[in-house]
């Protein structure tokens, strides 16, 4: 498996790495999603832009009301961060179960983003999370939440000669009651479904709730059905056994040789259950 023959450039900074983009150039990050879509010849760019060394695609910064994770932080410092998992559990158990020690080590969250495949991990745990992305392109910065990016299968609302600088993640109270559960292809690692569910509760009554999930459609969506069923409500086993009945609802299921549409239909739903009973 040999890719095709591209230009490599290196950039010293996001604007250099902006003018620097070609309509068929890639952007280079970690390199786990897209170099071996490249030896597949799924994805064969013309160019690659490596931006891995730049240093202000890798800070973590904690704002008084938020989190802000550069593009180039890998999974494994995500994971480590004791402010992200103070603040938002769900993150820290996420980049804990991305691929395996070298993944994590390397892999970064701007690239898996942008990548958008519909079983990756942080598409779904970051429309939980009700995050930002902020990106960069000639004109400067425009933000985009986090509800409009994922707009379809491999695809988001990035645009060409654009790039990822950051995610930013509020502190709230629902992501600091959050988690993220998934039943993983052995393999690669991948979620065959993945839940994540940040709950917000007053009086033991469910006040504001965000559930997503990846693997089971064409791209990660929030769970609206599930949200609704909850909303006000307590979060007792009957109520979130009924709630966890919608996991699906509107969404096209992928049916494939990991799991048919009814075993991830099924799989969503026992997901929901798990996440949620244990917040």
């Amino acid at each position: 498996m040999i890719p095709a023959s591209f230009e490599y450039k290196k950039a010293t900074s996001v604007q250099e790495a902006i003018s620097m983009l070609g309509s068929e150039d890639k952007i280079l990050a970690g390199g786990h999603s897209l170099i071996p879509a490249m030896k597949l010849r799924l994805n064969m760019p013309t160019g690659l832009v490596d931006i891995s060394k730049i240093e202000s695609l890798k800070e973590i910064r904690d704002n008084e009301k938020s989190i802000s994770i550069g593009a180039g932080v890998s999974h494994a410092t995500i994971a480590n961060n004791p402010e992200i998992s103070k603040h938002m559990p769900m993150i820290s158990e996420a980049a804990s179960m991305i691929g395996d020690i070298q993944v994590r080590n390397v892999g970064t969250i701007g690239g898996s983003i942008a990548h958008a495949d519909p079983s990756a991990d942080w598409p779904g745990v970051l429309l939980a999370s009700d995050a930002t992305v902020v990106i960069a392109n000639a004109e400067g910065s425009r933000e985009v939440d986090i509800d409009q990016f994922f707009t379809g299968f491999f695809e988001t609302a990035l645009q060409d000669n654009e790039i990822i600088t950051h995610v930013r993640i509020p502190k709230t109270a629902a992501n600091a009651n959050s988690c993220y559960v998934k039943f993983v292809q052995p393999a690669s690692r991948f979620a065959i479904v993945g839940c994540a569910a940040a709950v917000e509760k007053v009086n033991g009554s469910v006040k504001s709730i965000r559930v997503a999930f990846n693997g089971v459609g064409d791209n990660a969506y929030r769970a609206t059905g599930i949200e609704n069923a909850l909303k006000d409500q307590k979060l007792s086993a009957e109520n979130i056994g009924s709630a966890a009945s919608h996991a699906t609802d509107g969404i096209d299921v992928m049916d494939d040789h990991f799991a048919s549409e009814n075993y991830r239909s099924h799989l969503a739903s026992v997901f929901a259950k798990r996440a949620l009973s244990r917040l």
